[in-house]
This record gives structure tokens, sequence and C-alpha cells, in this order.
């Protein structure tokens, strides 16, 4: 008996429930399931095997992903249930959990997880593509890394516990692979003593580019661990959701978290707060539930199209080819395209978490165009162009959860790990079934 409700075309409530976040990516399945327990989700993977359909899943869907225009959506939203062990620094989260079902409980016990940057983001989705976090990331790593044990329906419908120990393999493997590995409706996640923070924005005028670039540059050259900095080049429409400040203007926003003495913020911000007039400082003492201040992410649904590459470092040949592309006198259109610092705990990958390629990486590029992609043809363009451009500085690789759905799914992997991750796949889901998710490791 499934607890949860099935809804095909005809119901009322389907498009709510093919819809996420990301209004840019198009699902019109067969039949979606809004699952409430995992024993839903294996009664709607044994329906699609028996009915011989792909299967998709969807949580809060900011993460942008291929059409799918027939087989069957598991939508986990509802399963949003959070259990906090505060003695064991532990917490058991749902597959519909988002971070703001999180963070506020964790805080309750003093304690924090390796979370995003906005807390309409899924803690599944949001982990299992890797878990940058700006501002527990560089101290303490991947929130992949972090990740206790998974409870995952397989393609054949059998739930399974996974971790370390025991299903090793499938563990290790969907700490990457996602949802085209396994469909997660549990996950135990480790928490750090992290309650407070200093952090906020830093806001220039677009034309000072250069110089808050290069002091970017020199702060996150030598930054501590406890401190994480990004910065986003923002071309913002005037639209509802915009702040007035940021609407239909070119503005520099520096992303700045510290798990550290307020005391310290002043000597290492003096080179960003000196580089060029403030228009808006907002950085302070906040307590861990106010994480979102830091980017201050938009919370209505969009339509966007994204690209990435993690870069070697940002010396003056990087930042010149940088603002040649985005700086005041490139003539860009794009909307967002952003640093993230990263190294730190980021670069220091455990054995059992490999998934991740991080070799040489200092810095992850994004670029983001808002608009659907019938109407946005040139926006997507530049979004690879900027990526292409950079390419000389580029790793090679690149970050899961920023990575667009081009057919190139090797790209967020080293060359072993991707060869791994195709054995897995092979072994778990011989049929492909979740032939619809991404990253997908199949020939």
């Amino acid at each position: 008996m499934l607890d949860g409700t099935a809804l095909t075309p005809d119901d009322e409530e389907y498009l709510a429930a093919c819809t996420g976040y990301n209004l840019a990516s198009h699902r019109r399945p067969d039949l979606v399931v809004l699952t409430e327990s995992a024993a839903d989700v294996v009664l709607a993977v044994t329906f699609a095997n028996d009915h011989g359909l792909p299967i998709a899943v969807v949580a809060t869907g900011h993460h942008g992903v291929a059409p799918l225009e027939h087989g069957l959506l598991v939508n986990t939203s509802r399963m949003n249930d959070v259990e906090v062990d505060g003695p064991g620094r532990r917490a058991i989260v749902g597959a519909g959990a988002r971070w703001n079902d999180v963070v506020p409980k964790t805080a309750q016990h003093h304690l924090t997880p390796i979370h995003g940057s906005s807390g309409h983001v899924g803690v599944v989705g949001f982990t299992l593509g890797g878990g940058l976090s700006p501002i527990l990331g560089r101290k303490y790593g991947w929130g992949a890394h972090h990740v206790i044990a998974l409870d995952v329906v397989t393609a054949d419908g059998t739930l399974l516990h996974a971790d370390a120990s025991e299903n090793s393999e499938l563990f290790w493997a969907i700490r990457g692979g996602r949802s085209s590995i396994g469909i997660v409706t549990g996950m135990e996640i480790e928490l750090f003593p992290v309650s407070r923070f200093v952090g906020g924005g830093l806001f220039f005028d677009g034309a000072h580019a250069e110089a808050v670039l290069a002091a970017f540059a020199r702060v996150t050259a030598d930054a501590p661990d406890e401190l994480t900095l990004s910065v986003a080049f923002l071309r913002l429409p005037p639209v509802p959701g915009i702040p007035e400040m940021l609407a239909g203007r070119f503005v520099l926003h520096v992303r700045v978290a510290l798990i550290k003495s307020a005391e310290d913020i002043d000597l290492l911000l003096a080179p960003l707060r000196n580089a060029a007039p403030l228009l808006l400082d907002t950085v302070q003492e906040t307590p861990s539930e106010g994480f979102e201040r830091v980017h201050n992410d938009p919370v209505d649904p969009a339509p966007f199209s994204e690209d990435t590459s993690m870069l070697t470092g940002l010396t003056s040949d990087v930042q010149q080819a940088l603002l040649e592309q985005v700086g005041p006198e490139s003539g860009t259109g794009l909307h967002i395209v952003e640093l993230r610092h990263i190294g730190g705990a980021l670069a220091r990958t455990p054995q059992t978490g490999r998934t991740i390629s991080t070799a040489d990486a200092a810095y992850v590029l994004w670029a983001v165009s808002i608009g659907m992609p019938h109407d946005d043809a040139t926006g997507i363009a530049e979004t690879h162009h900027v990526v292409e451009a950079m390419a000389g500085w580029s790793t090679g690789t690149r970050y899961l959860n920023f990575a667009p759905e081009d057919g190139r799914p090797e790209a967020a992997f080293s060359t072993d790990d991707w060869a791994r991750l195709r054995r897995v796949k092979t072994a778990v889901d011989p049929r492909d079934v979740f032939r619809t998710e991404r990253p997908r490791p199949r020939s």
C-alpha cells in the first residue's frame, strides 16, 4: 500500500510535483510518485520495473537535469524528517530534507553540518554531488566525505544500508554517482562544533573589478583554513526578488565566512575593504542559523543554465583573462560568474571519498545565465565560452553540483574513479533503470 501519492498528467497536482527550483528543467513523466517513506520508494521502483519504465528522482530540483519525457519520477520532497544525536555529533536526514530543516535543529546542540549557501537546497542532492560549503568547507572538507551511512533503494527495488564496511562499493559510488546509482531514502551525516561564525558580504561597483579581484587573489593566497571567500560578478536583471541595489547594474559581491574570533576578521579583510569604495558591508558575527546571509541566494524558483570548471590558481594572467571575459569592458550579459576559493581541507581528500577530483584545484569557476533554454541561447553560449576561455588554467575536472548536461559526465572525475563508478553502476543497475539521471556512468 502506497503511503504517498501517485499522479498522472491528468491530475491537477502533477505539474507542481514535476517542477523543481530550476524551472529550466523539463520533466513530463508518465507517472509521478510523491513518496513518504522508504517503502514507498521501493514500491515505486518495483512498479517501474514491472512496466519497463526508466526512473528519475527529484527532491528540491535545484540542479538542472536532462529532459524527462516518459518514465516514472520519484519525488522525495515529503520525506523531510530530521533526527539529531547531539552527543554523537550526528544527524539522520530524510531524502527530501532541506538545509532549513536541518540547521536550526543542529544549532540547538551547538553543532553545524557541512551545508550549502541556501537553506532551500536539498541536503541529499547537495551532499552526494560533493557538498561544497561556503562556511565549513575549507575547515572540514567536502560534505560527501562526512557521510556516515546511507539507506539506498537500488534498481531492482531492494532497500540496502551502505557505509564504509557494509555495501562499501555502493557507499563509495553514490557519494558522487548520486541517483544514477540508486535512490537515497535516508542519510546519516557528521556534525561539527560550530555555533557561530563571522560572515556576510562586501559589495563593490563593477567598475572596480580589477582592483577587487587582485585583492581577492592576495587574501585567498594565504588565507587560513577557517576563512572561506568567494567573489561573484553580478549582472542581475531588474525583476521581482532582486534587491534594488543589485538590479540592473554590474556589482561585485565578495562572500565572507570565518570560523574564528570576530577580532581576526578586520585584519584578514583589510586588503579587500581597502581595494575600492564599498557599496555595502554586511560582515558581522552571526549564529549558525544565519548561514544564508553570506550568499543571499534567491528564494523564488527561476530558470537557469550553468557551466563550471576548477582552476589551478589566480595569478595575474588568470585575473586578466577573467576580466576580459566578465569585467566592466567585456560586454558580457552573463548574470552570475563566481569564483569559490577551495583548498584547505577540501584539498585533503580521504581515500574513502576520492570521487571528488580536486588535484591541483584552488578555485571553482561557475557561470550562470538566467532564462528558459529556448529563449536564452546567447546566455547559455556565454556560460560555455567563459569556461572555455579559462581552459588554459583548468585542472580538467569540475564540481559536479555545478556541471551542465553536456554529454561529458566523466569530466567531474579522475580517470580511475570514473572507471570504478562504471563498474559499480553495471553491478547494481545492469538494465540501466536510472538512465535519466546524471552523472550516468554507462557506455
